[in-house]
C-alpha cells in the first residue's frame, strides 16, 4: 500500500522475496550483536541488545493498548531475523527499465493465469465489483501483481519480522508502527501471531497489505467476524483491495489511461502529471488514440512518457491517480492498468520500446544531475531522484543541442554530457 517507495518496490515489484529462516553458526559484531549467515535466526536472549529492546518496547506497545497476554503470545519464540537484516541492508536498486519490467508483469502466462483467477472466481469477483464498485479485472490485476494470484504470499514471520526491522533496521520508527499495528491485528482475533505472515518488510497477504493499511482499510467479506487476508480462501484480501480502490475514489467502467500518438512537433513540455486537459483539448493538439481517433471524455487528463519520446505515451485519467495510492511507482500503475485491460480482452501496447536502451542507476542519475548543472542547466540539487527540475534541466540540454526534448534521463544523455 503506498505508505513509501520502500514499501513499494519491495512489496509489490519483487514479491515473492520472501522466505523462512534457518540457522548457521553466529558471531558478535563491532557492537556486540549477534549476526551470522544470510539466513539465520538468533534467538532473543542470545542477543542482548535485541532482548533489552523487546523489554523496552513491550513497555511502549502497553502504552498504546497493547495486552500483556498478546505481547507475551506474539513474542513468543522470537528471534533477531539476520536474513530480514540482510536483505534490508543489500536491497538491490531496482533499476528494470519499464518495457523489462511490463514485459514481466503483463507477460501471456500472467494475463492466461489472470483469465483463469477470473473465472474460477467468477461469482466472488462479481460481488465484491458491485460493493465496491470496483473494475473485478483491476482487483484481480493487483492480486496478479503482488502474489501472482496468491502463489506467492511470503512465508516470512510478520512479528520476528518487524521487530528486527524495528530494532536494527534503517527506518526504526516506521517499523515500529507497524509492528504496533501487527500487535493491534493479533489482539483484534484476526489472526495468529503464527499465521501472520507475508514478505521481509512487512506486506502480507493475497494483495500484500502492511499492518496499518489493513487497520485502515482491510474488511471482512466472508462475514466470518474475521479479516482473514492469509487464507487460501482470498475473498478477504480481493474484497479489502476493491475497498481500498473505492476509498481513494475509483470510477467504475472509466480507463486508467489510454496508449496515444503523439503529432509531429508535439510540445514535450506539456507531458506529465501537472498538466491536464480534456480529451477534446488534447485533441485539437492532434493527440489521437492507436487506430487515430480522438479519445472520448473521461475526464481531465495529462500525458505520460515513460520512457521518453520513443516509447508509448499514454493519456491518463483519475483512475491512474487511484492506482498510484496502492503503489506510486508509474511502472507499477501502468502494469496493473494494462494487465487490467489484457484481462478485458484489450490489446497489447502498440508502440515500441527503446530495448537498446538501460535504466540509470542511482549513482548515475547523481552523476545526470551534476553533470547538467555543471553545464548550467540546473537541477536544483544532485539527489538521484528524477523531477520535475531535472526533466526541466534536461529538455532544455536537449533543446541546445538539438534533440527532441522529451525530458527522459537516458544513457544517451549522459553519455553526451561526460
Amino acid at each position: 500500500m503506498r505508505i513509501s517507495s520502500f514499501i513499494a518496490v519491495v512489496s509489490t515489484l519483487l514479491p515473492a522475496m520472501a522466505g523462512a529462516a534457518g540457522m548457521v553458526p553466529a558471531a558478535a559484531d563491532s557492537q556486540g550483536r549477534i549476526m551470522g549467515g544470510p539466513e539465520e535466526l538468533i534467538p532473543a536472549s542470545a542477543n542482548l541488545g535485541f532482548n533489552r529492546w523487546i523489554e523496552g518496547f513491550r513497555g511502549r506497545a502497553l502504552a498504546q493498548g497493547i495486552s500483556a497476554a498478546t505481547f507475551e503470545r506474539a513474542f513468543r519464540g522470537i528471534g533477531y531475523n539476520t536474513s530480514v537484516i540482510e536483505k534490508d541492508r543489500n536491497q538491490s536498486e531496482f533499476t528494470k527499465a519499464i518495457w523489462d519490467y511490463l514485459d514481466s508483469a503483463v507477460s501471456d502466462s500472467r494475463v492466461e493465469n489472470g483469465k483463469a483467477a477470473l473465472r474460477q472466481n467468477r461469482r466472488l469477483l462479481d460481488q465484491i465489483e458491485a460493493r465496491y464498485g470496483v473494475d473485478k479485472e483491476v482487483v484481480v490485476a493487483v492480486w496478479g501483481l503482488e502474489s501472482s494470484y496468491g502463489t506467492y504470499r511470503g512465508t516470512t514471520p510478520l512479528i520476528e519480522a518487524l521487530a528486527t526491522l524495528a530494532y536494527d533496521g534503517r527506518r526504526g520508527s516506521f517499523f515500529e508502527s507497524q509492528l504496533i499495528a501487527a500487535l493491534k491485528i493479533v489482539q483484534a482475533g484476526d489472526v495468529d501471531p503464527r499465521q501472520m505472515t507475508g514478505s521481509w518488510a512487512g506486506a502480507m497477504g493475497h494483495t500484500q497489505f502492511i499492518p496499518t493499511s489493513y487497520l485502515a482499510y482491510a474488511v471482512d467479506f466472508t462475514g466470518d467476524g474475521k479479516r482473514d487476508i492469509w487464507s487460501d480462501n482470498p475473498a478477504d484480501a480481493l474484497a479489502s483491495t476493491a475497498a481500498y480502490l473505492a476509498r481513494f475514489g475509483w470510477n467504475k467502467g472509466q480507463p486508467w489511461g489510454v496508449e496515444v500518438q503523439l503529432p509531429r512537433g508535439f510540445d514535450f513540455g506539456l507531458t506529465g502529471e501537472r498538466v491536464k486537459k480534456s480529451p477534446a483539448e488534447w485533441a485539437a493538439l492532434g493527440v489521437r488514440d492507436v487506430d487515430g481517433r480522438a479519445v472520448p471524455n473521461h475526464g481531465t487528463a495529462s500525458i505520460l512518457m515513460p520512457a521518453g519520446a520513443r516509447g508509448a505515451a499514454f493519456m491518463i485519467f483519475e483512475n491512474f491517480h487511484v492506482i498510484e495510492r496502492y503503489n506510486s511507482a508509474d511502472a507499477y500503475v501502468i502494469g496493473v492498468g494494462h494487465l487490467a485491460d489484457r484481462l478485458k480482452g484489450g490489446q497489447a501496447i502498440q508502440a515500441k520500446w527503446p530495448r537498446e536502451d538501460r535504466a540509470l542507476v542511482f549513482a548515475e542519475r547523481k552523476e545526470l544531475q551534476e553533470r547538467l548543472s555543471q553545464a548550467g542547466f540546473s537541477t536544483g540539487g544532485a539527489d538521484g531522484k528524477i523531477g520535475p527540475n531535472t526533466i526541466a534541466a534536461i529538455r532544455a540540454y536537449q533543446r541546445s543541442i538539438g534533440m527532441i526534448p522529451d525530458g527522459y534521463a537516458s544513457l544517451d544523455i549522459l553519455r553526451r554530457l561526460r
